[in-house]
């Protein structure tokens, strides 16, 4: 994939932000670029897929852990907790990756197209070799970044031929799910929607249920069958996260992110905090900006 790999190089470079992040024009699609190995990222992402493209990257979700390199894609097909670090990446040779969002509602549409699916792994993260379809469809996503009036001509029809290979290749079996009209995944992934605008204030199971169209005991099961945690866990989680971010990127204080994620507790969110991040939120911010000086 070495003209992939040149296109999204090119990408990076020219609009990666401190982070490493660069975003396109095409909603859902970005770059990503680092020059050294990184530290541990927590998140709780959309279902995606990405490409890597030259260095290495390693994930944890529960206790599985996977790692991969170039040629290799990683698939998130639902929204759950990982732990993620770039293992191999150098000034000389840095880590590039493309980050396609899958959409819920392209699937859908493809899956009726396409026919029932066969029987497989579902398992919500997975890496496999990417197919060669998949790269060429990326390539001339990444292309029509050359030429910006073509974008919102041509964009849409080239992110649906990527999700198409991405159903009709090695990933098919464990994106499907996502395109079951009305399956558990989709009935999850509404309530879960809800989990991310709203996570800052108080929710009830009850209420989450009923976005589900479940009965709150089979909502809860089929929560944590699609999620690995429980609804409760996974605003935790989500407000633990955007906590983090926030005194990171913000520069807010670790009482004022802690109200500003719904903590009425400063000792609590600490605690909290502490059990998720293995240290206390100053030591933690302290070090994270630490290492970025160190990376600068």
């Amino acid at each position: 994939m070495p003209s992939l790999l040149h296109a999204v190089g090119r990408h990076a470079e020219a609009y990666a932000d401190s982070f490493g992040i660069a975003q396109t024009p095409i909603p859902g699609l970005t770059t990503v670029r680092a020059t050294g190995p990184s530290g541990l990222v927590y998140a709780i992402p959309r279902p995606l897929v990405c490409l890597v493209l030259q260095g290495s990257k390693h994930v944890t979700m529960g206790d599985q852990s996977f790692a991969f390199s170039a040629g290799d894609s990683l698939l998130i097909s639902a929204d759950v907790p990982t732990v993620s670090q770039i293992t191999r990446a150098s000034v000389a040779a840095p880590y590039f990756s493309l980050v396609l969002e899958l959409d819920p509602a392209l699937l859908v549409a493809l899956s009726a197209e396409m026919g029932e699916p066969c029987v497989g792994d579902h398992a919500p993260v997975r890496v496999e070799p990417t197919d060669t379809e998949v790269a060429d469809a990326a390539l001339r996503l990444m292309r029509l970044l050359d030429r910006p009036a073509s974008v919102p001509v041509l964009q849409a029809q080239l992110v649906r031929e990527m999700h198409y290979w991405l159903l009709a290749g090695r990933h098919g079996t464990a994106i499907r799910r996502l395109g079951w009209p009305d399956g558990h995944a989709q009935r999850i992934a509404r309530a879960v929607a809800v989990l991310r605008a709203e996570f800052a204030r108080p929710l009830r199971v009850e209420q989450l249920s009923a976005v589900a169209g479940m009965s709150p005991s089979s909502f809860h099961q089929h929560f944590r069958s699609v999620t690995s945690l429980s609804p409760l866990q996974f605003q935790k989680q989500l407000r633990l996260i955007e906590a983090r971010r926030l005194m990171l990127s913000d520069g807010l204080s670790a009482a004022n992110a802690a109200f500003a994620v719904g903590y009425e507790s400063v000792p609590q969110f600490t605690r909290e905090y502490s059990r998720m991040f293995g240290t206390s939120p100053a030591r933690d911010v302290k070090s994270a900006r630490s290492a970025a000086e160190t990376a600068a």
